[in-house]
């Protein structure tokens, strides 16, 4: 499984979440400590905000330890909103396509997680993205096609329920012809504004998901595994829903498995 971070908050160098703590995301990309891989080698990818409306994007295929540029690029960009990722994949090619975090407009997104059995319903997949969004489709991950139809089921009004119809049906086509687990997921998505994140399963094994609000910073990080030990990181519940907005956080249930048994 991937590992991944986000921040909102007063601006700051991304690096301070990305290279610089004890436990940060690029340390994460090869000593991860809460999933079953410790190895997140499978390409890395970053989303920030600035002054513009649509957020900058850099992702590659190296493994995030071993890239020079992206620590250069950390240590100079500051934004107040970001997101970052380092993959595993689960099947699907290591390509800069594959690499989270996904952008469309102004929103982004980056998953964590597994759709079982994806590659016996991926038609069926393709398929729930509607026309007008299919040309975003540039890869050829589970993540990207549930992001896309997210968008479609109305992401921009409604973003917990629309991210909650469109892992329902998921959900569904992976019971139909999938194999269990069906989902296992946390997943961060913002629209420039608010940062969002996600944790749920269809087991009891949803990935690990925490986040801290630093006074110092006056930012709040979300994050895989914790960046530092001994601090005090508050861990999502399983079936929870975030909206973070600066110091404010709102967590509400996250309930798509009644939508899939009804689809």
């Amino acid at each position: 499984m991937c590992r991944w971070a986000a921040y909102t908050g007063a601006p700051i160098f991304v690096e301070e979440i990305v290279s610089r703590p004890g436990h940060s995301l690029i340390h994460q990309s090869h000593c991860a400590t809460e999933c079953l891989s410790a190895i997140n080698a499978d390409g890395f990818g970053l989303a920030w905000y600035g002054e513009r409306e649509e957020p900058g994007l850099y992702r590659d295929v190296m493994p995030a330890w071993s890239d020079p540029n992206l620590r250069s690029l950390v240590a100079q960009v500051k934004s107040r909103l970001f997101l970052a990722h380092v993959r595993a994949s689960t099947g699907t090619a290591t390509s800069r396509n594959n690499c989270h975090p996904f952008a469309v407009g102004r929103w982004t997104f980056m998953h964590n997680g597994q759709v079982g059995g994806y590659d016996a319903f991926r038609r069926d997949a393709e398929m729930l993205i509607p026309d007008a969004l299919y040309p975003q489709r540039k890869g050829a991950t589970d993540s990207e096609a549930l992001f896309l139809t997210a968008l479609g089921e109305g992401l921009a009004a409604d973003p917990r329920g629309a991210l909650e119809r469109a892992v329902a049906k998921f959900e569904a086509l992976s019971r139909q012809k999938g194999d269990a687990p069906h989902i296992r997921l946390t997943a961060a998505l913002s629209d420039g504004v608010r940062l969002y994140a996600v944790r749920y399963a269809t087991d009891d094994q949803a990935p690990s998901l925490y986040h801290r609000w630093s006074p110092t910073r006056a930012g709040r990080a979300v994050v895989s595994e914790p960046l530092e030990s001994g601090e005090c990181w508050e861990q999502v519940p399983q079936g929870s829903f975030c909206t973070f907005d600066a110091e404010a956080v709102e967590i509400v249930p996250f309930c798509p498995a009644a939508l899939a048994v009804a689809a």
